[in-house]
């Protein structure tokens, strides 16, 4: 074993004593290993008590390492072999190799905290529990062991498939899979029972899916700078970047997490869970003090070819993100307080009370946050302008109209989401039905029209490096991907657009998604992006796989829109409630019966469909006329050059197409012979002096 890995043993071997030793402090502190036995209640044992929060600092730790070495395989190194020709290097393939058996370690830490879960819930041994049947029993009926069961399948495919791909795009395929399988356990926890819970989802999530990285990142940083290896600066300074938004993120996450943990501050001093936190609080004001020194100290040390001064604090940094990780874990295992207020089973379904009756100006006034979607508007909302900025500092035009188009669509996606359309959409399908129609069939038209393809690829630099993927080049080859290619095609896009909508809420899915605040995500978010995808064929603004004339897009607008008026007349005519089991438990007391209401929403989609389609054949009468505009412009110039001294003739279509009519005219005129010619002289001559030829 050399120096560089000798060096790394010893810093992987600090870091796991300092995730230890943080842990049990936070276990003992937190009161969750020292609870008293109550007699005739089952007791899962010390194993379980202490194998459990174990397990899952392991099963933390490996996914962070599985995301870092993926990430540096795919992203942070620079890939090789010039332009179009993009290889990954052989450190990027060690990694991806390394991945593989971080990924193995995962599914195995998974697995045995998927067992010491059903120990901990069932409240026995663990042993009775490998030998007995419940371990099978429970899996899919404890919301916790089938994230677990997910957890567990994906890392294993991440192992296999991470010992076999060599290409880029397999690379961040495989990071995408991995940062999937980070999500399942921390949603099934204390954020799912919260009393808010549609805000603490969102945050646990923004929350996990930033620290993977961030630690994962700079613990393979810091290997790629123990052993020596090449590039070093290029890795470094692009962690660095990525490390800043992941810092802000786990910040603002980690405190809408408290805040709907502990809505009273004298809870932070109160109780274990607001002691735990302010921990926590201090070890994460560290890190920031550690990301600062990083940037103005140690990236410049590097650029002067000093590794040693960014090894010796990315050490220490990746010993305090280990302990960091293990305080994570005890404070998951320590109960926070209960709420003050009682609870009802509508709050606990929906996340909050039941809203006060309907009527218009509660629909304007009644807003409910709605973390999830609060921050996609902030975030498309800003890289867009912020895309916008660049150009104009660079000199560059774009669009005004386009700009307010993106505005506006974002706007119509806060209003459906965060007013009192949102707050009322769980309690009435009617107001249900109005979001979908807005969000499936309104605001992918002004997005679409945004143009935010073309404004990315005309505002992102290209990569500093020869060969290598920036941003622009990531999406330059997505869009030139056989999947975009598939997806896009008209055909697909309006099947997509149009089968989805049936098969969601005529099957029960659509109770399923309504029961679960990731469900009801994921089902808005189908809503918004089947739009997009459908719309992006149809108005054709950035660039796509497949360009179809402008006949084409008004028969494809006339032959799918009707498919939602017989989806509306569908709901008008249902003599069954839809999702009876969700719609019974929230029926508001002042609301109409669920079935009469359902056939408004019916109502609502049969008649919207008009409004999307009239501003879509503006649109596409405006694109159809300027795109004419274009195609003279761009002729006329081509006429101008070619007529010019020193142009070629044959690029001047229209005198071409002139030369070519006159040579078919005197190929006319030989084959007809003298006779012939005499006879259309005549005829010419006849018509000049007013007269006509004889018959």
């Amino acid at each position: 074993m050399n120096r560089g890995s000798l060096a790394v043993a010893r810093t992987a071997a600090v870091a796991g004593v300092a995730a230890a030793a943080v842990l049990v402090a936070g276990l003992v502190l937190g009161g969750s290993v020292t609870e008293k036995v109550i007699p005739g209640l089952g007791d899962a044992g010390v194993v379980t008590r202490w194998g459990l929060p174990a397990s899952r600092a392991a099963m933390d730790l490996a996914a962070a390492l599985t995301v870092g070495a993926l990430l540096a395989s795919a992203a942070l190194l620079p890939l090789e072999g010039g332009r179009g020709a993009g290889r990954l290097s052989d450190d990027a393939v060690g990694y991806l190799r390394a991945a593989s058996w971080l990924a193995a370690a995962w599914a195995a830490a998974a697995a045995a905290t998927l067992v010491f879960t059903v120990a901990d819930v069932l409240g026995q041994p663990v042993g009775e529990v490998l030998t007995g049947s419940e371990l099978s029993s429970y899996v899919g009926s404890l919301p916790q062991g089938t994230a677990l069961m997910l957890v567990v399948l994906l890392a294993v495919v991440v192992a296999l498939l991470a010992r076999t791909t060599t290409t880029p795009a397999a690379a961040f395929g495989l990071l995408a899979m991995a940062g999937v399988a980070l999500l399942p356990p921390p949603l099934t926890g204390h954020s799912a029972s919260a009393a808010n819970h549609s805000v603490a989802v969102t945050g646990v999530a923004l929350h996990v899916a930033a620290i993977a990285p961030w630690v994962g990142g700079l613990a393979i940083v810091g290997v790629h700078a123990l052993l020596g290896r090449d590039k070093l600066p290029v890795m470094a300074d692009r962690f660095s970047r990525m490390a800043l938004w992941c810092y802000v993120i786990v910040g603002a996450s980690g405190l809408v997490n408290v805040i709907a943990r502990l809505p009273d501050p004298a809870e932070l001093l109160s109780t274990d869970y607001g002691r735990l936190a302010l921990g926590k609080i201090a070890f994460f004001a560290a890190l920031g003090w550690f990301g600062w020194w990083h940037r103005e100290r140690t990236l410049p040390a590097l650029a002067d070819r000093k590794p040693w001064s960014f090894t010796r604090l990315a050490s220490v940094e990746v010993a305090v993100m280990a302990a960091t990780m293990g305080l994570a874990v005890a404070l998951a295992r320590t109960a926070p307080p209960a709420p003050a207020g009682e609870e009802t089973p509508v709050k606990a379904l929906v996340g909050y009370d039941m809203p006060p009756e309907i009527n218009p100006v509660r629909l304007l006034t009644l807003w409910q946050f709605d973390l999830f979607f609060a921050v996609l508007v902030a975030a498309l909302g800003g890289l867009y302008l912020g895309a916008v900025v660049r150009l104009r500092r660079r000199g560059d035009a774009w669009p005004l109209g386009r700009t307010a188009s993106w505005l506006v669509g974002l706007l119509s996606i806060v209003i459906v989401t965060e007013s009192g359309i949102g707050k009322y959409a769980p309690f009435l399908f009617s107001v249900h039905m109005a979001q979908h129609m807005v969000l499936n069939m309104l605001t992918p038209i002004f997005l679409v029209v945004g143009a935010p393809v073309t404004l990315a690829l005309r505002a992102l630099k290209p990569a500093r490096i020869r060969g290598d993927r920036g941003p622009r080049e990531w999406l330059t080859a997505a869009l030139h991907s056989r999947y975009t290619a598939f997806i896009a095609h008209p055909a697909v896009a309006t099947i997509i657009f149009v089968a989805s909508t049936f098969a969601l809420y005529f099957t029960s899915l659509f109770e399923s998604a309504m029961r679960s605040h990731l469900g009801h995500i994921a089902m808005m978010l189908h809503f918004l992006l089947a739009g997009c995808l459908f719309f992006w064929v149809l108005l054709g603004v950035d660039p796509a796989p497949k360009k179809l004339p402008y006949p084409g897009r008004l028969l494809l607008l006339f032959v799918t829109m009707p498919f939602h008026a017989f989806f509306g007349i569908a709901l008008m005519n249902l003599s069954q409630a839809l999702a009876r089991g969700w719609y019974n438990a929230v029926h508001p007391p002042w609301g109409v019966p669920t079935l009469q209401d359902q056939h408004t929403g019916g109502a609502i989609a049969w008649g919207f469909g008009e409004i999307p389609t009239f501003i879509v054949l503006i649109v596409l009468a405006f694109q159809w006329y300027f795109d004419d505009q274009r195609q003279a412009r761009r002729m006329d110039r081509k006429a101008d050059r070619a007529g010019a001294p020193g142009g070629d003739p044959a690029q001047d279509e229209l005198a071409v197409y002139n030369a070519r009519l006159a040579k078919l005219a005197e190929r006319d005129r030989a084959a007809k012979g003298p006779a012939g010619k005499d006879r259309d002289d005549k005829d010419r001559l006849a018509g000049e002096q007013g007269g006509t030829s004889p018959s």
